[in-house]
């Protein structure tokens, strides 16, 4: 017979025989009440619980964790969790008062009757007691509601204050950015991220942070909100060091109170600090009545995390089915990316009292801390800011021995260590590496996609993903070739269906071949293909909805919003009179000037309403579209080669000038390199590139699979004193033996390294024709070239097209007002706030 809770009492004898279920009453239905209703009806295998969720919002539990993706283009329906089956939900129907006695919850609308009663009511934003916080244009940032008319608010409005510098200061703070808002951020604490991050930590974020414009103030309390006399602003903040902010929009986020009111009306015991005292069995101290997530008291705390929380559902889930479980203490872990920072925190973080590794690199804005046992071979905690890549691998070995020396930690140049069955892989969800190798083993789980749903690992935050696949490989699962979750196709599968079946949309595809509505990942990888397969307007019809960031507006953004503009100049060769002209654009629309590595012009400093106008002066002169935007093909640099050098031996410029014009616009896995040198002295960095080519007495030599970057890796020459048509035959399959089979984000370099065979294959393939494919590669090419159409033409001459380039989608005709300049060595340079005055 199924167990009740210690001290429920059963109604009658028919009750008692189980023919009727015991009722669970749900008071709140967040993160924290959804997933206790997951838990039990998904261990609850004959029904017995009849489950009843009374939520005070008027919308279903959604992702709380994820709540600044809805100014970031996710709608509220795309946050919203499913509803599990059997399962009583009252929405906008909040409890009012519970009779103990009775075991009865009375709402507004109803009474209903329980055997256990859940509390979990999680917790209100923390409003200071301000002077004016009351007025008008003042918001806390909580729930979808309060999004939605912070959004309705800022419409229109310049400037927005966000008071507090935490964790979700920092989001409100990138919300009103994404809203077009200049943003300041006021923080009572020295640092931001106080509870997260120690003082080197929270100067690198704060760099970050007002790298991107934001305006920071630290070790200042706001004493006062007033209506402003400035024309400016419509409120203006007083704070305690005597500054004054002008803001037309202020957003509280200065932590948050466990919501224990109706908790204390029942009379059960609280925390000297709020939030209802539980046991370790989340048991408050009516036997009949649960407490868990933020509103919850246990061991003396309330955490504000999920993770603690989805353990408390889990131990009253199981509870309630007869278990013993206990709440396992909590992990307070965190990794999260703000204003685009990586950012985290694991173990013992922030004490002083142990020994500590530091690393800090200023030239790429990383910091890592590492706290360490006195003998300096276990692992207790960690910080991480701008590079928080190793924190799964990390915090899975808190409170073990190092898996690496602490430099090589630090680094990223450690080699992967064996973790403990014990060693907690998921935090959020409290799944062990026990569990996820059972899941492997014993259950069959292939791919991440099993392992989430057998687990529940990576379903929360996903900060465990990379380490759910290295224990797949050491389980002896082959990788999977899956693209995402929606395809269980690798790219170049993809790529064959899509040629094959002359697939023209991302809609058709997942239809036909996929599941879901598609992700970040699988969009603009099928967008490229598709631009790789018909050379269409990148820009038209759905294919918009699938670009990446830059792809949006046919430029680079750049640190402060603006972006930036590079004509081609094929083989780096250019008239005076273009010359000119460039000169006369960078002038009239007060651009910024610099040559590039790649002998070509940027032009930086162009808000996106400017785009058009600019694109339109120099589609006039000749120019168009150099693709710097793009995963394309940037550039062919060039030396000066025979025409000019007397070492020169081929006309390197004229070939560079061909091939450049040829391959412009081609879409690809990732950006292409390339450059021609006219002699053997190498001037143009041939053997850099994706392909490069150096001249010879007899024609040319071709190398390929080059690269610089973070990873330099010199070209390998794949055919030598090659014709040029031999040549441009090769490069040609070259080119399209590579889009049609690397896999996403794939330079040449690595795609010639993992390939079996490696050079010697590809030289098979693409010389000698051994799979029978060189005439499909060549005609590939054909089209390419015979249908490409210059970007920025193609929109200048399409008043539909330009309909998108435009600052706010609410206020077409308003630029940008966060974006300002100062002067510095003659040129415009972006100012940032809180940095240039």
């Amino acid at each position: 017979m199924l167990a009740l809770p210690e001290g429920t009492s059963r109604r009658n004898d028919q009750h008692r025989s189980g023919r009727w279920p015991v009722k669970v009453v749900v008071v709140g239905h967040g993160m924290v009440g959804h997933r206790f209703v997951e838990a039990l009806r998904a261990r609850d295998t004959t029904d017995r619980w009849e489950i009843t969720v009374l939520a005070e919002e008027s919308r279903s539990a959604y992702d709380r964790v994820r709540l600044s993706a809805f100014f970031d283009g996710a709608s509220a329906q795309d946050l919203t969790y499913d509803l599990p089956d059997g399962v009583d939900l009252h929405l906008g129907e909040p409890a009012l008062t519970i009779d103990r006695a009775a075991r009865k919850v009375t709402t507004a609308h109803g009474m209903y009757e329980y055997d256990a009663l859940v509390l979990a009511t999680g917790s209100s934003a923390f409003v200071p007691p301000i002077s004016g916080v009351d007025q008008a244009g003042v918001f806390v940032y909580r729930t979808l509601d309060d999004l939605e008319a912070i959004r309705a608010h800022a419409a229109g409005r310049e400037v927005g204050a966000v008071i507090g510098g935490g964790l979700l200061g920092l989001e409100a703070a990138n919300a009103l950015r994404l809203l077009g808002l200049r943003t300041h951020v006021i923080e009572f604490a020295p640092r931001l991220m106080p509870v997260q991050v120690d003082e080197a930590g929270g100067a690198v974020l704060r760099k970050y942070v007002e790298d991107l414009g934001v305006r920071v103030h630290l070790g200042a309390a706001t004493t006062a909100i007033r209506p402003s006399q400035s024309v400016n602003a419509t409120l203006a903040l007083t704070l305690s060091d005597g500054a004054h902010i002008p803001a037309d929009i202020v957003v509280v986020a200065a932590g948050i109170r466990p919501r224990d009111e109706l908790a204390r009306t029942m009379g059960l015991a609280t925390g000297a600090r709020g939030g209802v005292v539980v046991d370790a069995g989340c048991r408050t101290d009516d036997p009949a009545v649960y407490a868990i997530g933020e509103c919850a008291e246990i061991d003396g705390r309330c955490y504000g995390l999920v993770a603690p929380g989805y353990a408390m559902a889990e131990v009253v889930a199981d509870r309630l089915l007869g278990g013993d479980a206990s709440f396992p203490g909590a992990d307070t872990s965190t990794k999260l990316k703000l204003l685009g920072v990586d950012v985290a925190s694991f173990g013992d973080a922030l004490r002083t009292d142990l020994l500590d590794v530091v690393y800090l690199d200023p030239a790429s804005g990383t910091y890592a801390k590492l706290v360490l046992s006195d003998d300096a071979q276990t692992l207790l905690g960690g910080i991480l800011v701008g590079d928080a890549s190793s924190y799964p691998a990390l915090r899975a070995s808190v409170g073990g021995p190092l898996p690496a020396s602490p430099l090589a930690l630090l680094a990223g140049d450690a080699p992967r260590a064996a973790l403990s069955e014990d060693a907690q892989i998921c935090s959020c969800n409290a799944v062990t590496k026990g569990q996820i190798s059972a899941a492997i083993h014993e259950q069959g789980c292939t791919d991440v996609a099993a392992l989430k749903a057998c687990t529940r690992a990576g379903t929360s935050c996903g900060s465990c993903v990379p380490l759910l696949k290295q224990l797949l490989a050491e389980g002896g699962v082959a990788p999977s070739k899956a693209l995402c979750e929606h395809f269980t196709q690798s790219r170049a599968e993809l790529f064959d269906i899509i040629r094959v079946r002359d697939i023209r949309t991302f809609s058709q595809l997942v239809a036909e071949h996929g599941t879901g509505r598609g992700c970040d990942i699988c969009k603009p990888t099928v967008a490229s293909i598709l631009a790789s397969l018909h050379n269409d307007y990148v820009l038209d019809g759905e294919q918009a909805a699938l670009q990446d960031t830059n792809d949006h507006f046919l430029a680079n953004i750049q640190r402060n919003g603006t972006y930036s503009v590079i004509p081609r100049i094929p083989g780096g060769e250019i008239t005076p009179d273009k010359l000119i002209v460039i000169g006369e654009v960078a002038r009239d629309f007060n651009l910024y000037t610099k040559i590039t590595g790649g002998q070509r012009i940027d032009l930086l400093g162009a808000r996106v309403e400017q785009l058009p106008a600019i694109w339109h002066r120099l589609v006039e002169a000749g120019f168009e579209s150099g693709h710097a935007y793009g995963k394309a093909l940037r550039t062919v640099k060039s030396c000066v080669g025979s025409t000019w050098c007397r070492y020169g031996v081929q006309d390197s410029v004229g070939l560079a000038v061909e091939l450049e014009l040829r391959y412009r616009g081609l879409r690809a896995p990732h950006k292409l390199k390339s450059a021609v040198s006219g002699c053997a002295r190498e001037c143009a960095e041939a053997k850099g590139k994706d392909f490069g080519i150096i001249a010879t007495d007899n024609g040319w030599n071709l190398y390929v699979g080059g690269n610089g970057g973070f990873r330099p890796r010199h070209a390998d020459l794949l055919a030598s004193d090659l014709t040029t048509e031999q040549l441009i035959t090769l490069v040609d399959r070259f080119l399209m033996f590579y889009i049609r089979t690397a896999d996403r984000l794939q330079r040449t370099s690595a795609w010639i390294e993992a390939m079996e065979g490696g050079l010697d294959y590809l030289r098979a393939v693409i010389v000698e024709d051994s799979l029978g494919i060189a005439e499909e590669l060549d005609a590939m090419m054909a089209h390419h070239v015979g249908s490409y159409v210059d970007e920025w033409r193609a929109t200048i001459n399409d008043p539909e097209r330009l309909a998108r380039f435009v600052s706010f989608v609410n206020a077409p005709d308003t630029p940008d007002p966060t974006i300002t300049f100062a002067s510095e060595r003659g040129q415009p340079v972006p100012v940032v706030l809180g940095v240039r005055s």
